[in-house]
């Protein structure tokens, strides 16, 4: 296993594509852009919004009518324009991720020294439950030393594991605790077998390549460098376990890669906000 110092920066392309890219790069705009302005836009105004970003109008009316088949929009006819509605189930989660991307990386952890282990076994033939159990800890922050233990250096999530091992019906037959490692247990031991903090890394490094020398003027440009930081920023709150910064190795690049994001964001923002407005209007 390499060391995350020697993890090269190299650029990640932006470049949107197709299919389910066009629907991601959607679902970001509906939550920068959409949802701020009111919950509703027309077509046309999504399809020029899409074309700065590269998508097809083919492909941008594809993933409008996706988000439509997931209940996420509804669409109006006025003549033989539609207007498109986030339902309330869009806003529900544009609103959760919103709070999720630009929550994530903000809180200064101060940790305590516990750990969190949930041991449960899981009988070979409910090997799905398995499955699901690992996804969902894992969705959590959660690291696995083996097939039944999932550690984490969040004792507050104690809750957020309970909730998991009851929906799959898997409390009875789990042990959650809190506790310190032994002596001859190493903290960067346990953090090596339980998450892959390199290729984290790694991602870390490709943003800041991508984005840390990209500039922007004029508002079409802006708008779209700002809908792809935020295109790509937007996962790293679902794979970054949040370990408490005392753990983790020297020069971690995620501080830096959120300040980045931070800076970018703020740099690119209004004039975005003013383009996305103009091509609102012009939809009218």
């Amino acid at each position: 296993m390499c060391s995350i110092a020697d993890v090269a920066p190299t650029p990640r392309a932006t470049k949107p594509r197709a299919g389910a890219s066009a629907k991601a790069l959607l679902l970001t705009i509906m939550g920068e852009f959409v949802l701020p302005h009111g919950g509703a836009v027309w077509t046309a105004t999504l399809v020029r919004a899409l074309a700065a970003l590269g998508v097809e109008e083919r492909n941008a009316r594809q993933a409008i009518a996706r988000l439509a088949e997931q209940g996420l929009v509804r669409s109006e006819r006025e003549g033989r324009r539609a207007r498109w509605h986030v339902t309330d189930r869009g806003v529900r989660l544009l609103t959760a991720g919103a709070a999720r991307i630009y929550g994530f990386g903000d809180a200064a952890a101060v940790w305590d020294g516990r750990w969190l282990v949930v041991v449960c076994s899981v009988p070979e033939e409910q090997r799905a439950k398995r499955h699901r159990l690992r996804s969902q800890l894992g969705f959590a922050g959660f690291g696995f030393l083996g097939p039944t233990i999932a550690v984490s250096p969040h004792v507050e999530r104690e809750s957020t594991a309970n909730t998991v091992l009851e929906e799959l019906g898997l409390l009875p037959a789990a042990v959650v605790v809190r506790g310190e490692l032994g002596e001859h247990v190493e903290p960067a031991e346990l953090l090596r077998r339980g998450w892959d903090l390199d290729t984290l890394a790694a991602d870390y490094y490709a943003f800041i390549a991508t984005f840390g020398d990209r500039s922007a003027r004029a508002g079409d440009t802006q708008f779209a460098a700002l809908v792809e930081l935020v295109h790509e920023w937007r996962r790293f709150p679902f794979v970054d376990p949040e370990i408490p910064r005392q753990l983790l190795p020297p020069r971690w690049p995620g501080r830096p890669a959120k300040q980045l994001f931070d800076a970018r964001h703020a740099a690119w923002s209004a004039a975005a906000d003013e383009w996305y407005v103009l091509q609102l209007l012009d939809g009218e």
